[in-house]
């Protein structure tokens, strides 16, 4: 039962534990949140909501204390507070769960939680109240995880729960979670979600940021919604559909249907994969992609889809099998390989991976064209400088200025500057990752129609997913990988929807 079937909290208190009022904040004369009200009650989730850019990651991080506003005023439990940084806000009791990780990897969990704010015993480091510390925690979560174990050593679940016991470790009312489970596989995710349940019912305030409307509806009390900066609804999830949740976000009615599949068996081969091995764990993966075909690649987390792209792109190393692209044997041996046979990878992790985010919007989009356009040190700025103009005009990039660091852009404009950077080199053969993870669906509608008339062109894509609905309404033909392999094809009966394909992957036969 959802919580907007099942009003179990009450979200009506007059006196909302935390209160923004009138909030505006402008970067560079360009306003990004205008006169915005935010409310949030002691133990309720309220999600908030609104595309890329509309000002939800901005109006959090004012409330954090990484921003600072230009007009409106901020109230905790009923009393006026201003936070000129991080520290202030954590003294509130405001904890932020930001969705790319702040924890150091080569730490225990212990001492991730209590870095920069160790207990200490005559001067030193209290290492066993620490760990002490550490296990009371996790039993208050109910939630299994060692202390002493290094941060390398665990999966990006027990990485999460870290981050919500060190918030909850500075004695945090109010819980920011940013897009938490775009990491997590289903089985996490239902964790995570119970856990939000056990710490609402201790009064702790969860603020939810995600573009996934089913987990929204699972666990949310509330909805507020933005849009290009200002605050245009906020409304209890038992009064409010998701049709119109999804028409508030983008301003126009969205379908995700599955798409209408096109047949490209008869069609040329672009891509043949046959008996590949590789040193990450793949073994025996044959698979062929036709010309003008999308190839979903459908599996649980762990199942060696991401291991297969970046063994095509030439990052992790082939042992074995053969890879040809148009009939031909081709060799990859490293990304530049991949590039020169016309292979190009959409990688998943776009910040890290897809994205120089210190350089400015231009640059990243120029990168992939600066060989052929630059002699003896000189760059022809001419022609990369309309080349980048009309990718932000093709792919609807939302930027104030192309000089601008793509490290301000939201994430969703970020995808698509790693989606246009790649597709404006005309590949053969796009791989692509996770590439609608943590954007609204209003860009996801925008990508996936990107995708396909791409493919349409004749060109061969391939399109990794966790998100059904999407890799659905994406793919010609779906593969199962399991076991670092490919396992089988699924077939139109077997993905009629959703939760066929859901029951597909988790090996349930179904009828």
């Amino acid at each position: 039962m959802t919580a907007a079937e099942d009003t179990k909290r009450d979200v009506t208190n007059p006196e909302p534990l935390v209160a923004m009022r009138g909030i505006q904040k402008s970067f560079s004369g360009v306003k990004v949140l205008d006169n915005v009200d935010f409310e949030v009650v002691a133990g309720e989730v309220h999600a908030l909501a609104g595309g890329n850019g509309a000002g939800k990651s901005t109006l959090m991080k004012i409330l954090q204390g990484v921003y600072s506003l230009d007009k409106g005023t901020i109230e905790i439990a009923g009393k006026q507070r201003h936070f000129g940084n991080i520290h202030d806000a954590k003294r509130a009791g405001l904890g932020m769960v930001f969705q790319e990780f702040s924890l150091v990897p080569t730490l225990t969990v212990a001492q991730n939680i209590f870095l920069n704010g160790e207990p200490r015993s005559g001067g030193m480091i209290n290492d066993k109240q620490m760990i002490r510390r550490s296990r009371e925690l996790f039993e208050r979560m109910q939630v299994d995880i060692d202390p002493t174990a290094k941060m390398s050593s665990l999966s990006t679940a027990y990485w999460q729960l870290t981050e919500i016991a060190k918030a909850l470790s500075e004695d945090a009312r109010v819980l920011i979670m940013d897009e938490p489970t775009a990491a997590l596989a289903r089985n996490e995710a239902k964790s995570l979600f119970e856990l939000i349940e056990r710490l609402t019912a201790e009064g702790i305030s969860i603020v939810y940021i995600s573009h996934r409307m089913e987990e929204v509806y699972q666990i949310a009390d509330r909805i507020t919604i933005l849009r290009n900066g200002k605050r245009l609804l906020t409304s209890p999830l038992s009064k409010i559909t998701p049709e119109e949740i999804v028409e508030g976000i983008v301003g126009r009615n969205v379908a995700m249907a599955a798409a209408p599949n096109r047949d490209c068996a008869e069609r040329p081969v672009v891509l043949s994969v046959k008996g590949l091995a590789a040193n990450n764990g793949l073994h025996d993966v044959s698979f062929e992609v036709h010309e003008g075909e999308v190839l979903g690649l459908a599996g649980l987390m762990g199942s060696g889809r991401t291991e297969l792209a970046r063994s095509l792109f030439g990052i992790d190393e082939i042992t074995a099998g053969t890879v040809s692209i148009d009939g031909n044997k081709v060799k990859i041996g490293k990304p530049g390989d991949a590039l020169a046979h016309g292979l190009v990878l959409v990688p998943e992790d776009r910040r890290r991976q897809g994205l120089v985010l210190r350089h400015s919007v231009n640059s990243n989009l120029q990168l992939p064209h600066l060989a052929e356009n630059s002699r003896v040190g000189w760059v022809n700025d001419r022609v990369l400088g309309g080349l980048a103009d009309k990718l932000i005009e093709e792919f609807r990039i939302k930027v104030a200025r192309p000089e601008a660091p793509a490290s301000l852009l939201s994430g969703g404009n970020q995808q698509k500057i790693v989606l246009a950077k790649w597709i404006s080199r005309n590949p053969r053969v796009l791989v692509m990752d996770e590439p609608t993870a943590g954007v609204d669906i209003g860009t996801k509608s925008e990508i996936i129609e990107t995708i396909r008339n791409f493919a349409a062109e004749g060109h061969a894509v391939i399109v990794i997913s966790s998100e059904y609905p999407e890799l659905l309404a994406m793919s010609d033909r779906l593969l199962l990988m399991r076991e670092s392999t490919v396992e089988r094809e699924l077939t139109a009966s077997e993905t009629t929807d959703e939760q066929a394909l859901e029951l597909a992957v988790q090996g349930v036969n179904h009828e």
